[in-house]
């Protein structure tokens, strides 16, 4: 995937028509996989890109806030000595306004694009828990399968929550453990009970199973999206 650094805006030469083939060439390319149905990393970087812009239009001093683990040092340094060196000429103030502008908009509208082809996703998953389930449901398997594969796959997740800048997130990790035949004897209790004679480590395991009819490539959309839906679902239920 072809990428942009965190000061393309302002590296080099800070020409508008330079600067806005530089983004929409980026752009398509993001596009090319939006309409294959892949969303990840994609979106995410398109946002990133997105955010981190606006924070220099408003404030150069809002990267660091923002963004504290990508952005290095050395690379929080050169974007604070690009802000003094261009808030200093003003026809380049003036050029850089405009490639914010237009790149703030053509950002945006990819965006919305790639976030409705996300809800779409969500809409279509399904999550139901697999027999009873454990007192602490911050540890399990994922049992995911859609409209096409043949397999259901399977999943260790493991809730986690961290804290940034005074808030609360949760986070979900997760890891392939192995993939079933989907068929009648294959049912997701029959999985549940194989996958706790097999793996020893949780042998009381909270099991969900997510599931769409729909058909989506598996780790760059489908896994993804039913991680994060899984989180929401799950953080109703955790303290």
């Amino acid at each position: 995937m072809g990428s942009l650094s965190e000061t393309w805006f302002a590296d080099g030469y800070i020409d508008f028509e330079q600067k806005k083939y530089t983004l929409l060439a980026y752009l398509q390319e993001i596009n090319r996989f939006f309409n294959q149905h892949m969303l990840y990393p994609q979106l995410s970087d398109v946002i990133f890109h997105f955010n981190n812009l606006r924070a220099f239009k408003e404030n150069k001093e809002f990267l660091q806030q923002r963004f504290p683990k990508q952005l290095t040092a050395v690379n929080m340094e050169k974007l604070q000595l690009l802000y003094q060196r261009i808030v200093e000429d003003d026809e380049l103030m003036e050029e850089l306004e405009n490639i914010l502008r237009f790149a703030l908009q053509t950002l945006d509208h990819t965006i919305k694009e790639g976030t409705a082809l996300y809800d779409l996703v969500e809409d279509t998953l399904h999550i139901s828990p697999v027999g009873l389930l454990p007192l602490d449901i911050r540890e399990g398997y994922l049992l995911l399968c859609d409209g096409r594969y043949r397999d259901t796959l399977v999943y260790t997740y493991r809730l986690s929550i961290f804290e940034r800048h005074d808030e609360k997130y949760r986070g979900i990790h997760t890891h392939f453990v192995e993939a079933f035949d989907k068929n009648v004897g294959n049912s997701s209790e029959h999985i549940k009970t194989v996958l706790i004679r097999r793996y020893r480590q949780l042998p009381n395991p909270a099991v969900y199973r997510v599931e769409t009819d729909l058909a989506f490539p598996v780790n760059e959309t489908l896994l993804p999206v039913a991680k994060r839906t899984l989180v929401k679902y799950l953080s109703q239920h955790v303290a």
